[in-house]
């Protein structure tokens, strides 16, 4: 049995939230330049924006160990294709996703004071992570 704290759950699904609004953006913006993985269904088929489409944008937390970035939230940007994906497109759809990122935690997180760095290979969501008072 695992046991989780409410207001992680709550934050985790805010977040997953933003994740859906990313990923709906980039299969809108890129779903047609490369096909996608044959056992995967059209974007939206789904109830699980990681189960469908051309993009899987999702977020797990780290405790930071041997990290420079500490403790956060990293970033997975896949894309679900059998082709090759050429390298500079697959910069201009991180970086896309990494801008809109950065633009949408303010919003979702009002008060918060969070970043999206890169931390090694890896992009992460750091900063004011806490729960508040539990």
């Amino acid at each position: 049995m695992s046991l989780r704290h409410p207001r992680a759950e709550a934050w985790e699904a805010r977040l997953r939230e933003v994740l859906a609004r990313i990923d709906a953006e980039l299969e809108r913006d890129f779903g047609s330049r490369l096909p996608r993985h044959p056992v995967r269904p059209r974007h939206g088929a789904t109830s699980q924006p990681e189960s469908d489409g051309l993009f899987d944008v999702g977020a797990a937390f780290s405790a930071g160990f041997g990290s420079a970035g500490g403790p956060g939230y990293v970033v997975d940007f896949r894309i679900a294709t059998l082709s090759r994906v050429p390298a500079a497109l697959r910069h201009e759809i991180e970086d896309r996703a990494i801008a809109r990122l950065r633009a949408a935690l303010p919003a979702a997180f009002p008060g918060r004071r969070l970043e999206v760095v890169r931390d090694g290979d890896a992009w992460k969501i750091v900063g004011d992570l806490g729960l508040g008072r539990a």
